[in-house]
């Protein structure tokens, strides 16, 4: 055999060698983020999934509440009149009235009772007769949507939902590499075999990652605005530093310290909008009231279904808020108490480039902006990550060795994972939670390989 064929083979065999090595890193770390995203993907998906119909799903629930007969939309009472039978039946203190949003809908009033618990009272706009009540955001799909977004768990918890989106992230990218093709006649888009062989759930686990891998990230990216840390600073780099608005809209009135997302329904870009202040209280000015108010914005042309904040002090004004399916209504208007002038108007078209990006994207993401499509093509995708998950856990139980956790062997040459220090370096600066939490596993993996070797 002349020596240049045995080169040839020893390259050969650095190639292969190297490839597995790659491949084993890989292998490795896309167990670790799925061990690590998994229970959340199938919380999320489950969730996610419910809440893409939340409007029909609370129109059946509380269907009692919700819905109404449609009878002469001219007859119906004054918003005043509504606010007084809601206070009526629970003595306290107004805080916000939600316009019926189509001519079946009961209207909605907030009040913050004397017992201290803040009540969604729901009222027949045609009759002005109390329907009933619930908890403020006691619906099923507020519930949900507190699931969905870990609330109910504190902040500790939520911040899980940012780490999870960058690992979903790496999952997907590892998953596409161990699933590229490499010479097998079949897994690439069709799944041989049947339940009981362990080939058939890693077909399914493989065929259905590569259909919904780009849903996967689409998701975790648009679910990123809600987080704490990365979200946080992205909203004030998209609305600059105007009081929490986009750069451009007018905000050269009087502000208070009180933000939009405490007081009234918004977007994600309007969280931190600041809300104006009156200025008619210094001059004995009298309030034009709530019925004046609704007969502003309804002339002002906002979409059905509106919000409105209800002033709590003299300095305080009517904000409207509306977010419908369609992005282009969605709008902000606030109201002098006094005077009626609109101190700020703004809509969906003033946000800048960034904002509109995020909105439109998570417009997508709550199932909205494209109709019934939307909600059933996520439906399906979250029902395909829910069969990744379960396809995950059979075809792990059915490898592990017994008594072992199944950790897939680490690469026998540690420069195969130079490539996750590139991963480290960029989710550090892009997404810092992420970053932290490769380091953390990065460090877990290192040590425990070393105590792997020490006791073998």
């Amino acid at each position: 055999m002349s020596e240049q064929t045995l080169s040839w083979g020893r390259d050969v065999a650095r190639s292969e060698t190297k490839s597995s090595n790659l491949y084993r890193a890989v292998w490795r770390w896309h167990f670790y983020a799925g061990l690590l995203v998994l229970p959340f993907l199938i919380t999320l998906s489950i969730t996610g999934g419910l809440y893409l119909f939340k409007d029909e799903i609370d129109g059946i629930v509380h269907a009692d509440l919700k819905q109404v007969e449609m009878r002469n939309t001219s007859a119906k009472v004054t918003p005043s009149a509504m606010v007084a039978a809601a206070l009526a039946a629970h003595p306290g203190a107004v805080v916000k009235f939600i316009d019926p949003p189509t001519a079946v809908s009961s209207a909605e009033v907030t009040v913050k009772a004397n017992s201290g618990e803040r009540l969604a009272v729901y009222i027949d706009p045609y009759s002005g007769q109390v329907l009933g009540s619930l908890p403020d955001r006691g619906t099923v799909m507020w519930t949900i949507r507190y699931l969905h977004s870990l609330k109910y768990f504190g902040t500790v918890a939520r911040a899980f939902i940012e780490i999870a989106a960058g690992w979903s992230i790496l999952l997907v990218g590892t998953g596409i590499y161990l699933w590229w093709p490499r010479r097998q006649a079949g897994g690439v888009v069709s799944v041989r075999g049947t339940p009981k062989k362990r080939v058939f759930w890693r077909d399914t686990h493989a065929v259905t990652g590569i259909f919904v891998g780009f849903f996967i990230v689409f998701l975790a990216v648009t679910g990123m605005p809600w987080s704490n840390v990365w979200g946080g600073k992205v909203n004030e780099w998209a609305n600059g530093h105007n009081f929490g608005y986009p750069a451009g809209v007018r905000v050269a009135v009087p502000m208070s310290d009180e933000h939009l997302g405490h007081v009234s329904p918004t977007t994600w870009s309007l969280e931190q909008a600041q809300v104006p202040e009156s200025s008619g209280h210094n001059h004995g000015a009298e309030p034009i009231g709530l019925d004046k108010a609704i007969r502003i914005f309804d002339g002002m042309g906002l979409h059905r279904g509106y919000t409105v904040a209800i002033p709590a002090s003299g300095k305080g004004v009517y904000s409207a808020s509306v977010y419908p399916d369609d992005l282009s209504q969605q709008r902000v208007i606030h109201l002098d108490q006094y005077s009626g002038k609109p101190l700020i108007d703004m809509s969906y078209a003033d946000y800048g480039p960034l904002g509109k990006w995020l909105e439109f994207g998570i417009n997508v993401h709550m199932g909205q902006q494209f109709g019934l499509a939307n909600q059933i093509v996520l439906l399906i995708v979250c029902l395909a990550i829910v069969m990744l998950a379960v396809s995950a856990a059979v075809m792990w139980w059915k490898r592990r060795p017994s008594g072992s956790l199944g950790v897939p062997p680490a690469p026998s040459d540690r420069r195969a994972f130079q490539g996750l220090l590139v991963i480290l370096v960029i989710g550090g600066i892009g997404f810092p939670l992420v970053g932290i939490s490769l380091l953390v596993m990065l460090a877990l993996d290192f040590a425990f390989s070393s105590w792997r070797s020490r006791t073998a």
